[in-house]
């Protein structure tokens, strides 16, 4: 079968089984790393629909994990008087659970396509489309192949397949050496395109976070965690998250062809300090003096270089005739 088969059944049935956050699972996401991410998160969206005219709008989060993200950033909101409704895009049934203890009032949907039609929406969508399918493609001394995965005796392993058009593949990456691998997500492309239209329609913006890259570029990214460790992506299908990053630049020009305005991406250490990262680690450290290593180190690892600083990138997009969001300005 296909990668992208293979990485999306193995997927569903993994977080369709689990919760898979937290020390005592796979791992931990920014919002569970410290509450600033979620709240500053949650205040860019309130600072947006204040420059816009504070509409009537819904406020929805794709993948939301535990929820922490969303009760941090709806907590910020309401400090600000945005109040939204809630909608989470989940197809877990263990984590729509865990969610519901912590937004009890939201609504929930399968896709996209599920939430208001009829009103502007603010979107935020963290270390969700790492986890989306990706197609590889694989160049041998003839061209270049369909990557599949092949199973025998219960052992998978990847195998390269029948020959594709090299019109498919970017003029600047066809001529690359032998092994050279191309991904693709046609999954994430989709629902950034879906986004893209509604916002085009409806007003409103989107906020895209996860570890990627501009692209299109070569490179094999696929790569499973467990237990807070790098693992085999071909064994045990089903029992350990497998992702891949994400190609900000091919998004950012699926949105731009739907009619959305793109900003960025930048950095996740830059757009937090420009959000004032700092500046609310400085006022948690004087309101809890015995917790303030702890907010210390939280900051460093959202924003330093060497840990999720440069890894993570942030990327927007935007309405026509919307403001610019912050942490996007020159």
């Amino acid at each position: 079968m296909p990668v992208s088969q293979f990485m999306g059944a193995a997927n569903a049935h993994y977080y369709a089984t689990r919760d898979p956050l937290g020390t005592d699972g796979d791992f931990t996401t920014a919002p569970e790393i410290s509450q600033m991410f979620g709240e500053l998160a949650g205040l860019w969206c309130a600072d947006l629909w204040d420059r816009a005219g504070r509409p009537d709008l819904a406020w929805a989060e794709l993948g939301p994990g535990r929820g922490t993200l969303a009760a941090d950033a709806r907590r910020a909101m309401a400090r600000a008087g945005l109040t939204p409704p809630v909608h989470l895009i989940e197809t877990s049934p263990s984590l729509r659970a865990r969610q519901a203890e912590r937004m009890p009032d939201a609504t929930w949907h399968d896709a996209v396509d599920g939430l208001p039609a009829d009103l502007p929406l603010l979107v935020v969508a963290n270390e969700f489309l790492d986890a989306l399918p990706v197609r590889q493609l694989i160049r041998r001394a003839g061209g270049w192949h369909e990557r599949l995965v092949a199973c025998q005796d219960l052992l998978f392993l990847p195998v390269a397949g029948g020959q594709v058009p090299d019109a498919i593949i970017p003029a600047s990456l066809r001529d690359a050496p032998p092994g050279s691998v191309i991904e693709t997500s046609p999954a994430s492309v989709g629902v950034v395109r879906a986004l893209a239209e509604r916002l085009r329609v409806q007003g409103g913006a989107a906020l895209l976070i996860d570890y990627g890259y501009e692209g299109p570029a070569l490179g094999d990214t696929l790569q499973a965690v467990r237990g807070h460790a790098y693992a085999n992506p071909w064994e045990e299908p089903g029992n350990r998250d497998l992702t891949a990053h994400v190609d900000f630049g091919t998004l950012a020009a699926a949105a731009r062809a739907q009619g959305c305005a793109v900003n960025g991406s930048v950095f996740q250490g830059d757009w937090l300090r420009a959000l004032g990262l700092d500046q609310r680690a400085a006022a948690l450290a004087r309101a809890r003096p015995d917790r303030a290593n702890e907010v210390e180190a939280a900051r460093h690892r959202l924003t330093d270089p060497a840990q999720m600083g440069t890894l993570f990138r942030v990327l927007a997009l935007t309405a026509p005739g919307w403001p610019v969001p912050a942490g996007f300005g020159e």
